[in-house]
């Protein structure tokens, strides 16, 4: 991050899911070379529901990612999964480094917002147990639903060409 030069870069992690997105997120906010507070933003707190990942990712362009670009103050709502509907209000400081992890996130809109672009990559097999242990009964009965999402996302925006990093998890 150093080398960037900016005292805000944004990072943009995606992959499919169970791929490890949230994980490397995490780690790198732990890890964060910059002085200072380190902003992380997860597109699963910003789903609108379990067929809402393209509009998901639109309202994080929209809402987070734009408004850093031009220093202003992004506003979003967090997805309320039980009540089925946005949440309290949450504020992104553009004087602040900012990451935005989740599957959809990289897209050729989001990618000219980005610093750094990671695509995150693991198998099949991999990916479905992570996800499965880590959300269970949840997540099982739509694994099938998303992953469609997943591959609409692959072949609409192609975020692996996009990506400047690219991390393959066993």
């Amino acid at each position: 991050m150093r080398a960037l030069g900016a005292t805000n870069p944004v990072v943009i992690v995606d992959g499919r899911s169970g791929a490890g997105k949230s994980s490397l997120a995490r780690r790198l906010v732990a890890e964060w070379p910059l002085r200072g507070r380190v902003q992380l933003v997860a597109l699963d707190d910003i789903y609108p529901g379990w067929d809402g990942l393209a509009e998901g990712s639109a309202y994080a362009c929209e809402k987070i990612l734009t408004p850093h670009a031009k220093g202003l103050v992004g506003v979003w709502r967090r997805w309320d999964w039980d009540a089925g509907e946005r949440a309290e209000a949450q504020a992104v400081d553009p004087s602040l480094p900012l990451i935005v992890e989740g599957a959809g996130a990289l897209t050729p809109e989001t990618a000219r917002l980005a610093d750094i672009a990671v695509w995150i990559d693991a198998p099949p097999f991999s990916r479905k147990h992570r996800a499965l242990e880590r959300d269970g009964d949840t997540y099982r009965p739509h694994w099938e639903r998303w992953a469609a999402q997943e591959d609409g996302h692959l072949e609409r925006n192609n975020p692996v060409s996009l990506a400047t990093l690219f991390v393959r998890v066993p």
